[in-house]
């Protein structure tokens, strides 16, 4: 899925756009990335002098590759709602020039709440891992 069919299925945009493309996409898993450039406007104050995403934007990026698996065979006017976070962890930083991998599963569902395991990788290092929440809205 490259970055086109992604703007079609989420209302998310730039600056807060966080998904580039997606490599592998089934029922129940996604594989997506996000190439982290110095352009980024969050590092121009985190930090000037030693640039590092937010660890709240990678979890972000892992929340908007959750929406592109759940809402990938809707034609229905729905928008995808971060409504949790557990169990965070950081552990790698992630730099200008990475290419972040989220990688994403199913674990439960219930009506139209999602939990889902989530776990973001530079070069097959864990930089973060969590378990997120998302609920779809009509809008």
């Amino acid at each position: 899925m490259n970055i086109e069919e992604i703007m079609k299925i989420l209302p998310h945009r730039y600056p807060f756009l966080l998904v580039d493309g997606v490599l592998e996409l089934n029922e129940e898993k996604i594989k997506a990335f996000k190439n982290v450039s110095i352009n980024e406007s969050f590092f121009q104050g985190h930090f000037p002098n030693y640039p590092i995403m937010p660890g709240v934007l990678i979890v972000e990026g892992m929340a908007q590759t959750a929406g592109l698996l759940l809402l990938k065979d809707t034609d229905e006017n729905v928008i995808p709602l971060f409504t949790g976070i557990d169990k965070a962890r950081f552990k790698k930083e992630v730099r200008p020039g990475d290419k972040l991998i989220y990688d994403l599963e199913i674990l439960q569902k219930k009506a139209n709440m999602f939990k889902l395991k989530g776990i973001a990788t530079v070069e097959e290092q864990v930089c973060a891992q969590a378990e997120i929440m998302v609920g779809i809205k009509k809008s």
